[in-house]
């Protein structure tokens, strides 16, 4: 549950320091996955959360 928490927290911190340093090419590249097709979306949501897993699984084991 730790390493849970901590890969939260690296996450929020990888974010915030996106959006501290790049405002402007942050909002660029949300304006543009209005173009980007819901099923392209999904896709792309499952095979990094595939790999997400297999990166974490592989790390424990």
């Amino acid at each position: 549950m730790k390493e849970l928490i901590i890969a939260f927290g690296l996450f929020l911190f990888v974010e915030g320091i996106l959006y501290a340093l790049f405002p402007s090419k942050m909002k660029n590249m949300l304006k543009k996955l209005e173009l980007i097709k819901d099923s392209q979306l999904r896709t792309g949501g499952i095979v990094f959360a595939l790999l997400g897993f297999i990166i974490i699984y592989y790390t424990k084991s």
